[in-house]
C-alpha cells in the first residue's frame, strides 16, 4: 500500500512538471501550473462526487464506481468493504431468521420486552396464549396487556427465581406458569408455559383426596365405635383377641388422624377454608397450645420455655394458625427424648413477626430440609412408627403459611436438634387496643 501511495504522488507531481513544463513552452509556466492544479482538482471533485452518491445509495448497485490510479484502488477497497460487509448481514440475517423460526415453534411462549416491559418481540405461541396482537401491540407496555396485579407486582420486584402462576388474559380457561430472565440493559425474556394439564390434574388430585377423606371418615367413625367399645369390655374378651383389638383402636385412631389432616390440607389447598383476616392474639393461642403439649409430653416430662417479646396481635384465620403452631410444637414433643427441652418465642422485627420452635431433638439431616414440607415425606420412616405422625403436619404449616403470606424456615442438623421459624409479613401486625379501666 505504502509503494502505490509512492507511485500514485510521483504520477501526480510528473502530471504537474509536464503541465509547468507546457505553460513554459508557451511563456506561462505558472498558468500551466494552475491549469494542471484544476484539471486534477476538478478529476478528484468528479470521483468524490460518484463515491458519495455510492456510499448514500450502496443498494441501488453492488458495484462500485470504475475508475484508474488512486480512486480505482479506493473504490475496489470500498467494495470488497462493502461485498464483506453485504455478506456478513446476510449470515447474520439468516441466524436470526432461523432464531425466530425455532421460536417460533416452541409451544411456549417467548416475550422480549426492555427494562420498562415496552414490547419489543414476541412469538407465535404468545400471541395464542396471551392474545398478542403483532400489528398494534408492538412497543405496548406489556403490564397494559396483561392486566394482573400479580404479573405487575411480579415484574417490578426484580426477583425471579420462582416462576408465576396466572390465567391467560385472553382465554381464562388456560393457566400459564410465567417465568422472567433479565438480560443486557436490564430487558427482559419472558417465557410463558401452558399447565393448564398439570392445573387440571393437580385439580383433580385434590379432588380425590378431599372426597375420598370425606367418604372413609363415617365407615372409620363406627368401626373407631365399635374397637372403643371392645376395649371397654376386654376382660371379657378371649385373652388371644385382647392385643389384636387394642392394636386395631390404635391403628384406626391413627387413621382418624390422617383423613382429618387429608380433610384439612384439602380444604387449605383448595380454598375451602378461606382465610378469615380477623385478629388473632398469638401470646394467648401459643400458651394454650404449650399447655396442650405439655400434657402431651406426660411421662417425658419436657420442659417448656414460652417467650413472647410483642404483644401485637396477627391479622389472620385463627383455626389455621391453630393448626400451623400446635404440628410444630407437638412435633417438637414427639421428637424430643424424655427431659428434653422446647423453646417457643414470638417476637418482631423491621422484616416482620417471627414464630420460632426449638427443640434439642435427635435433629434432622440438611438434605432433607428442602423436602420436609412436602405429603408424606419422611426424613426418616423408621420413626414413624414411634411417633404415629400422619406425614402431613409439616404441609399443612406450608400452605396455612402461604394463605397468610408467610414463609417458613427451618434449620437442624443430626444432634443439635431443629428449629422452625414461621415469617409473617409487617402488614398482618396489629396494634392491640388497650382496654378501658373503669
Amino acid at each position: 500500500m505504502q509503494h502505490n501511495w509512492s507511485r500514485y504522488f510521483r504520477l501526480i507531481i510528473g502530471f504537474l512538471v509536464v503541465c509547468t513544463a507546457a505553460g513554459a513552452f508557451f511563456g506561462y509556466p505558472i498558468y500551466g501550473l494552475t491549469l494542471g492544479l484544476i484539471a486534477y482538482l476538478w478529476w478528484t471533485l468528479v470521483h468524490a462526487r460518484r463515491l458519495y452518491h455510492w456510499l448514500g445509495n450502496p443498494g441501488a448497485t453492488r458495484e462500485a464506481p470504475q475508475s484508474i490510479g488512486l480512486w480505482g484502488d479506493i473504490f475496489d477497497g470500498l467494495h470488497k468493504l462493502h461485498q464483506s460487509h453485504l455478506r456478513l448481514q446476510d449470515r447474520l440475517r439468516a441466524q436470526i431468521n432461523r432464531v425466530q423460526e425455532s421460536t417460533n415453534a416452541m409451544r411456549d411462549g417467548v416475550i422480549m420486552t426492555d427494562a420498562k416491559g415496552s414490547m419489543e418481540w414476541w412469538n407465535g405461541s404468545a400471541e395464542y396464549l396471551l392474545g398478542f396482537r403483532r400489528n398494534t401491540d408492538r412497543g405496548q407496555y406489556i403490564h397494559n396487556l396483561i392486566r394482573t396485579p400479580a404479573f405487575k407486582a411480579y415484574f417490578d420486584a426484580r426477583d425471579y427465581r420462582e416462576p408465576l402462576d396466572i390465567n391467560s388474559p385472553a382465554k381464562p380457561h388456560i393457566h400459564l406458569q410465567i417465568q422472567i430472565s433479565l438480560f443486557g440493559d436490564d430487558d427482559r425474556l419472558i417465557v410463558a408455559k401452558d399447565v393448564t394439564r398439570l392445573y387440571q390434574l393437580e385439580q383433580m388430585r385434590r379432588d380425590f383426596v378431599g372426597n375420598v377423606s370425606h367418604e372413609m371418615r363415617t365407615p372409620l367413625t363406627v368401626i373407631s365405635g365399635y374397637l372403643e367399645t371392645l376395649v371397654d369390655n376386654a376382660d371379657d374378651l378371649p385373652p388371644k383377641w385382647r392385643r389384636a383389638i387394642t392394636t386395631m383402636a390404635q391403628q384406626s385412631s391413627r387413621m382418624e388422624a390422617l383423613i382429618t389432616d387429608l380433610i384439612l390440607l384439602s380444604k387449605i389447598e383448595t380454598g375451602e377454608q378461606t382465610v378469615n383476616d380477623t385478629v388473632t392474639d398469638v401470646d394467648a393461642l401459643i400458651r394454650q397450645i404449650c399447655h396442650d403439649a405439655s400434657a402431651l409430653s406426660g411421662e417425658k416430662e419436657h420442659e417448656f420455655s414460652v417467650k413472647i417479646t410483642d404483644q401485637r396481635l396477627l391479622k389472620g384465620d385463627e383455626s389455621q394458625l391453630r393448626s400451623a403452631f400446635s404440628n410444630l410444637i407437638f412435633n417438637a414433643v414427639k421428637y424430643t427424648p424424655a427431659r428434653g427441652h422446647i423453646t417457643v418465642t414470638w417476637s418482631a422485627n423491621r422484616d416482620g413477626a417471627h414464630l420460632s420452635v426449638r427443640d434439642t431433638g435427635i435433629g434432622i439431616d440438611p438434605v432433607h430440609i428442602p423436602r420436609l414440607t412436602e405429603r408424606f415425606y419422611r426424613a426418616d420412616p423408621s420413626r414413624h412408627k414411634d411417633t404415629g405422625g400422619t406425614g402431613l403436619g409439616l404441609a399443612i404449616v406450608k400452605h396455612v403459611l402461604l394463605n397468610h403470606d408467610g414463609t417458613l424456615e427451618i434449620k437442624s442438623r443430626i444432634g443439635d436438634g431443629s428449629e422452625f421459624i414461621c415469617h409473617f409479613p409487617r402488614e398482618r401486625l396489629v396494634e392491640r387496643v388497650p382496654e378501658n379501666v373503669s
